[in-house]
């Protein structure tokens, strides 16, 4: 089984469930993590590529022949079982994640890593009563990834601009990875500014808010 650090951080999310619904599942290596430790009692995998399903079959078919694994070749949650009661989207755009949940059935838990435009994915799930219990950023080279734990019925957590555009846990319980992102991206944006032109006020406000991040995840700049 592939282990690189981003499948076992986003793997590391999921909670023991009943049903796993594994969204664009790609090769299957996250519904055998949560199988082989006991996650989930059965699991649903879903993906748009014919190509891909077959490969997590192939990895998955033990569990396939007994029963424990359904396979669904789908955009989404368009065809899997709405009794799924926690559910695994990694590696697809926000706006798209966010797209797949609002034309579905919303499920107890949700483990997400979005790939861009995460922002718009808190907001979606605050907005339909979703506590963020686990929202921070990690590192696994060369990129930087966001990672999300939703549940229903959780203490909720209040959310300002900075944790909306940046995530809860990295403004109040920041770790190394945050500090490398934040400073990194100040520096790309600040060598910017100094080419830039027209662009030079939207710069300048993401590099304000970049520094606003820093200093209230690490008191300092």
């Amino acid at each position: 089984m592939k282990r690189t650090k981003r499948l076992q951080t986003v793997c590391g999310q999921l909670s023991p469930c009943d049903t796993l619904a594994d969204v664009g599942c790609d090769h299957g290596y996250c519904t055998l993590y949560a199988l082989e430790r006991g996650l989930c009692r059965r699991a649903v995998i879903s993906d748009i590529s014919r190509s891909s399903l077959h490969k997590a079959e192939e990895l998955l078919s033990s569990y396939i022949a007994e029963g424990r694994v359904e396979s669904v070749c789908c955009a989404g949650l368009s065809q899997v079982p709405c009794n799924c009661d926690q559910v695994l989207i990694a590696g697809m755009g926000g706006e798209e994640i966010v797209k797949i949940l609002e034309g579905s059935f919303l499920p107890q838990a949700l483990v997400l890593q979005p790939m861009k435009n995460t922002e718009k994915v808190r907001a979606f799930l605050l907005e339909k009563g979703y506590c963020l219990v686990r929202d921070f950023l990690f590192y696994d080279g060369p990129k930087h990834y966001d990672l999300l734990r939703a549940e229903r019925g959780a203490p909720p957590r209040a959310y300002g601009s900075l944790e909306l555009e940046f995530g809860y846990d990295n403004i109040h319980a920041p770790l190394p990875d945050f500090d490398r992102f934040l400073r990194g991206e100040i520096e790309n944006a600040r060598g910017r500014l100094e080419k830039a032109d027209a662009s030079r006020a939207a710069l300048q406000e993401r590099l304000r808010r970049l520094e606003e991040a820093l200093h209230a995840a690490f008191g300092t700049l």
